[in-house]
């Protein structure tokens, strides 16, 4: 556990950046979706999916991340007519509203091409560039955020292959490739934030040993993001159903800041936001003290 924060570094995004190191970031989810795990349907009418973001973004949200194809374990993929038909009359609500950066939840280069034009920011890439080789180009040509995050196959094979002889040392080569791959497109590493992909291809016992190892990938990029909320190992104990995890995910969200995360995807974001901010003033206090 480091009792510090990470050295103070900028994310550059399409409309700006967002400094990381100082608190830590939560990344508001807003699925658009008739099948995520966790709320599938709930805000898939887009007014509703539009006020839902509005309401993270006034608990506290930093950014928001927008996913019209769900990828849970198991699920399918969607094409990118129908990732746009769900997707932009979210964004054309939001675009004189929001204050804060919007990011896609897409691994298409047609759908991140039309949502950065629509206003989204970032792109939050659960492949690492790797499904869409045209993807790289267009977020270089935009200037945008990029989320690259680790899965090995796709979210319908990823639980089939969980064998890892060195995880944080095999998950951070992957991730690392990833980057130097979307540098070779000319996307220049502050916009670039990685992600290690908990949940996707990984046992609850690795999920628990990523948490341990977040700081291992600092340095790869501008920052390292995590996203255990409401995943299958927060539900472990108690069985509830994963809009009934907020107390375990709240307590895999305080591992994750603890151990290195810069920026943290989370669906509750006002209870979440209590939980960073009690770490952050914690690091804060410890850091005058060590003057």
């Amino acid at each position: 556990m480091d009792t510090k924060a990470a050295p103070r570094r900028v994310w550059r995004h399409r409309t700006g950046e967002l400094v990381l190191g100082t608190r830590t970031l939560l990344m508001g989810i807003v699925n658009v979706t008739p099948d995520s795990f966790s709320d599938g349907g709930r805000y898939f009418d887009p007014a509703r999916a539009a006020e839902h973001a509005l309401q993270l973004q006034d608990e506290g949200a930093d950014l928001l991340d927008f996913g019209a194809e769900s990828t849970r374990p198991g699920s399918d993929p969607i094409s990118a007519d129908e990732q746009l038909r769900r997707l932009l009359p979210v964004f054309r609500r939001l675009e004189t509203r929001v204050r804060v950066p919007m990011s896609v939840d897409t691994c298409l280069s047609a759908v991140a091409c039309e949502c950065l034009e629509a206003g989204a920011a970032i792109v939050n890439d659960v492949s690492a560039l790797r499904k869409d080789r045209e993807l790289a180009a267009v977020c270089a040509r935009y200037r945008a955020g990029v989320v690259l995050m680790h899965m090995r196959g796709t979210p319908d094979t990823m639980q089939q292959n969980t064998h890892y002889d060195n995880l944080l040392g095999e998950v951070g080569e992957d991730l690392r490739a990833a980057v130097s791959l979307a540098e070779e497109a000319g996307i220049v590493r502050e916009c670039i934030v990685v992600d290690p992909g908990i949940g996707f291809g990984k046992s609850y016992e690795q999920n628990y040993r990523l948490l341990g190892g977040l700081s291992r990938f600092h340095g790869l990029a501008a920052g390292v993001l995590a996203g255990p909320s409401r995943k299958g190992f927060t539900g472990e104990f108690s069985q509830a159903p994963a809009d009934r995890r907020r107390f375990s995910t709240a307590a895999a969200v305080a591992l994750s800041v603890l151990h290195g995360a810069d920026v943290v995807r989370v669906h509750d974001v006002a209870q979440m936001r209590e939980v960073t901010d009690i770490i952050d003033r914690f690091r804060e206090i410890h850091a005058r003290a060590d003057e």
